[in-house]
């Protein structure tokens, strides 16, 4: 299968460049800027894609082309500060911008080429340093007013440069780039498809895991159950899955995950309660780096007393995804700053007894999904409300107690159903773009007053968040009718005690994070 490589210099959007290139059914791969030659060699890229980042290429110790980049000989395009770091390899000159461009700009293409349409193009410009002179050898593509040299290429090397961002949606005609260099230039073939994405995943599986026995950890959400599906499909009987309630569940959770395992699965999956556990280790704690750690050595530990229990156990498998890598930066994916924690990477304990197998980690919700329709699993199953690992602990702002949870699980269940009764939850993979993909309710640490039967409350207040997405590596808010949200707060106010006052979250991601925690 044809790979494109992407050379991670630090930037959010790198995984954003990697879903775009597989939604041209081109897989992709992300290596670190400071990956050994042999990562690479292994993966024989047909092209290499040069990130952004947020440094200057004068940085001390600012991230550079590895040698081997160049020496592959393939097709290799550089965005935004991976143009920069080409044209200084290759001997031309980067200064800073003496005026910076963050945000929407128009570039003209100023000669035929194969990589950028002709004309006049908006496009998404993020940068402080522009390139003043372009190595020998290389032609001006594109340019606009403040940037002179928006785009360069080479032909005869195939080596091209835009500083610009074409990943993004912003940049309208970015994938008509993407699929000129991809598809063209690189000459790559369109072998990913959901049936090639389940034969990696199980062929990646068995290649590590040999003749072990694996305990999967099930959630309820696509993601776990799509990671214990594919597990099942590589080693059959010798998988084991176990479904813990933390007590941070949503309303009727453990009842419904039980009523979609027992039937798979029957006496290889059990349910354990350790709610007592998990809110005793959370108790007066109200930082979500801190809840998210305690949560995420809890699990591990119920895991593990679980896999004694059963003996032979060697392997855990979870339904890690790319967002939860981006987010929470793992030292092995890239440099990028960390957004938050998540409580199956970063907040996983140092001395953990069980290896992981993370089916998902390379793979996008979008083609998590798709997978867990190629499988069969129920539709119902494959498109529920994503719901985090850590439960409504990360959704509980502050101070987590049995009534506040109850609180909080109370209200999320009113918006869900009417959400649904409504029709405003995303249920399928086409169509419905203005759909909800994700909605929940928060619970915030404020009171405000209110008047209930002419008498004061100061009571707590409730925000409600649904998004629209098909990547969940960037959202907006979902354009949810007033008339939904009006009689969704009505019935809060009136049914759930202790709060007395309703909010809707208006933010995108970015700049925000789909969860508030």
């Amino acid at each position: 299968m044809d790979t494109i490589l992407i050379i991670d210099f630090g930037s959010q959007y790198t995984q954003l460049i990697a879903r775009r290139i597989r939604e041209l059914h081109v897989y992709s791969e992300i290596l670190p800027w400071d990956a050994p030659g042999e990562s690479m060699a292994a993966l024989k890229p047909r092209g290499i894609i040069l990130s952004g980042g947020p440094s200057s290429v004068y940085d001390e110790g600012a991230p550079s082309i590895q040698p081997y980049i160049l020496q592959a000989g393939v097709p290799i395009l550089g965005i935004c500060y991976g143009m920069q770091a080409l044209t200084r390899i290759l001997g031309g000159q980067v200064i800073p911008a003496g005026e910076k461009e963050f945000g929407p700009s128009q570039i003209r293409v100023k000669q035929a080429n194969r990589l950028i349409p002709d004309g006049v193009h908006d496009v998404w410009m993020s940068h402080g340093d522009r390139i003043d002179e372009i190595p020998a050898g290389f032609s001006i593509l594109a340019e606009n007013p403040s940037c002179p040299f928006a785009a360069m290429g080479n032909d005869e090397k195939k080596i091209y440069g835009v500083q610009f961002h074409p990943e993004v949606r912003h940049t309208p005609r970015g994938m008509e780039i993407l699929r000129r260099f991809v598809l063209d230039i690189s000459t790559a073939s369109a072998g990913w498809t959901s049936t090639s994405m389940i034969d990696l995943a199980v062929e990646r599986i068995q290649n590590q895991v040999g003749d072990a026995h694996l305990l999967s950890a099930v959630s309820g959400g696509v993601d776990s159950s799509v990671a214990t599906a594919l597990a099942a499909r590589a080693v059959g009987e010798r998988l084991n899955a176990v479904f813990v309630d933390h007590g941070l569940l949503r309303k009727n959770e453990r009842q419904y995950v039980e009523q979609a395992f027992l039937p798979l699965m029957g006496e290889r999956f059990v349910c354990i309660d350790a709610s007592e556990w998990f809110l005793h280790g959370l108790e007066r704690v109200t930082d979500p780096e801190i809840k998210r750690r305690v949560i995420g050595e809890t699990f591990i530990r119920v895991f593990e007393n679980h896999a004694r229990s059963l003996g032979k156990v060697d392997y855990l498998v979870q339904g890690t995804i790319y967002p939860d890598v981006v987010e929470s930066s793992a030292p092995d994916r890239n440099k990028a700053a960390r957004i938050k924690t998540h409580h199956n990477v970063g907040g996983l304990p140092k001395d953990m007894n069980l290896k992981l197998v993370e089916p998902l980690r390379y793979f996008f919700k979008d083609e998590v999904r798709l997978v867990g329709e190629a499988l069969g699993l129920p539709k119902e199953l494959v498109w529920r409300q994503p719901f985090p690992g850590p439960g409504l602990a990360v959704r509980c702002l502050g101070e987590i107690t049995v009534e506040r949870l109850e609180r909080l699980r109370s209200a999320d269940a009113i918006f869900t159903e009417e959400l649904t009764l409504a029709g405003w939850l995303k249920t399928t993979s086409s169509g419905e773009e203005d759909r909800a993909a994700q909605a929940f309710a928060v619970l915030l640490p404020v009171r405000s007053v209110g008047v209930m039967g002419d008498h004061r409350t100061y009571q707590e207040v409730v925000a409600l968040r649904a998004v629209s997405t098909d990547d969940f590596m960037t959202a907006d808010w979902a354009r949810l009718p007033d008339d939904l949200l009006a009689r969704t707060a009505n019935r809060i106010v009136n049914e759930v005690p202790g709060v007395n006052r309703v909010v809707y979250d208006i933010t995108s991601k970015p700049p925000g994070t789909i969860e508030w925690e």
